[in-house]
């Protein structure tokens, strides 16, 4: 699956009703309702709020008083077309007084999120390896430096009578990363293929 790197948003008219995408990356489900209550807060006057949402393994959608199937269904259809793993899409109608009939609203609903989704960036996620080091605290500077030359992030730190990090770097990185270690460091550190605790 895609992630979505940012917001996006559009604005569809048709026949008077004015139609406000706005598609969004979150986590989860609780991110996700919190986007749909931040778009009902700023559209209060929108005569319905449907969403749909792809994250962390979920899926959901709401019609939001249209017509069952018109609005979450074709916003979600949206999400899985793009192949998108991490969003919730938005959409706040704006009435305009004339009806336009359950294939207007299907086809409404769906352009409305497409068109806030023509300028999203997309890419595919970067798989992690994550790993712990061991090392005496004077060479501590030297791995550092060579995390930040390789985009590792550190996870973790338990200090003792030696310092263990738990970092995280892009797992086709991992085989230049170690040897990097390895060289800055002339052989004297640990590195081990483990899953890291997360802080509590």
């Amino acid at each position: 699956m895609l992630m979505l790197s940012a917001a996006v948003e559009a604005v569809l008219e048709v026949r008077k009703s004015r139609f406000h995408a706005r598609v969004a990356p979150v986590a989860d489900r609780a991110a996700a309702l919190a986007e749909v209550a931040a778009m009902r807060a700023r559209f209060p006057a929108a005569s319905h709020c449907c969403w749909a949402l792809l994250a962390g393994g979920e899926a959901g959608m709401s019609d939001d008083g249209e017509p069952s199937g018109t609005a979450g269904k074709p916003i979600l259809n949206v999400l899985m077309h793009k192949d998108i793993g991490n969003a919730v899409a938005i959409v706040a109608r704006d009435f305009g007084g004339v009806k336009l009939g359950a294939g207007g609203l299907v086809r409404a609903y769906g352009k409305a999120v497409s068109d806030a989704l023509a300028t999203a960036g997309l890419v595919a996620p970067v798989a992690m390896s994550a790993l712990w080091l061991e090392l005496a605290f004077a060479l501590e500077s030297r791995v550092r430096h060579v995390c930040r030359q390789y985009g590792a992030a550190l996870l973790q730190t338990e200090p003792g009578t030696q310092l263990r990090l738990a970092v995280s770097v892009p797992a086709t990185a991992e085989a230049a990363f170690c040897r990097a270690l390895t060289d800055a460091t002339q052989g004297r550190i640990v590195i081990r293929h483990e899953t890291p605790v997360a802080d509590q």
